[in-house]
């Protein structure tokens, strides 16, 4: 099945331009004008979206709040999200990223580069991805890399697809140090990334999710991250 992105647009001419070349990499799309009908639709649907491209300014509800919501409900929090906007100030990025949103994209844009982030949101959530590692465990962290699920102390945490790469590089080499320039590297690939200040973000609230064991992820002013 080919992978499903919902568009949520107030602008047509965006929906169309959007669908039309997500369409053209094999993407099925569903689009949306306005919150209250894609919030029906994901509530209703039995073919819940691989991704979501979120409008910050919608007519009914504000983009943010959306994905606030999406992200504290268990059905779709490991859903990736993107926010789509022509505000760009960084911070409604470093909300929108503390929220949950795996990247953030400022009108206007190439849709070619933002096909391009779909396509590296989603590996980064590991959608049809085998790995020959099934689990990891550590600190009274589990990861099946099978589900996509983590427990704490054997209580299901949810991730978001960043946070959980964060989680999968970090303890893949414990006591190696990752420059923030080296993470964002590996985790937006060569396409254009967001800032150093995102990584912060995300590993501020991977931490949080973490409890105790997210006391062994260590900044090192200046150099990096590393999992002790």
């Amino acid at each position: 099945m080919n992978e499903v992105v919902a568009i949520v647009d107030d602008e047509e001419d965006i929906l169309k331009l959007v669908s039309i070349h997500l369409e053209k990499e094999k993407f099925r799309t569903f689009k949306f004008m306005s919150a209250f009908p894609f919030k029906e639709w994901i509530m209703e649907t039995r073919i819940l979206p691989d991704l979501i491209i979120l409008d910050l300014m919608l007519p009914d509800q504000s983009g943010l709040d959306i994905c606030k919501e999406l992200k504290s409900d268990e059905r779709y929090s490991n859903i990736p999200v993107i926010i789509l906007t022509a505000r760009g100030g960084e911070t409604d990025k470093v909300v929108g990223l503390e929220l949950g949103a795996d990247d953030y994209v400022t009108k206007p844009f190439s849709p070619r580069e933002l096909v391009a982030r779909v396509k590296a949101v989603l590996r980064r959530s590991g959608k049809g991805v085998i790995r020959e590692e099934k689990k990891r465990s550590f600190y009274g962290v589990d990861i099946n890399f099978n589900t996509h699920e983590v427990f704490v102390e054997g209580q299901k945490v949810e991730l978001t697809s960043t946070e959980f790469k964060i989680l999968d590089i970090l303890s893949s080499r414990t006591g190696w140090v990752f420059s923030r320039e080296k993470l964002l590297e590996k985790l937006w690939g060569h396409d254009k990334y967001p800032t150093e200040r995102s990584i912060d973000v995300h590993i501020n609230n991977l931490r949080k999710k973490l409890g105790k064991a997210g006391d062994k992820i260590k900044n090192l002013r200046g150099v990096g991250y590393k999992m002790e």
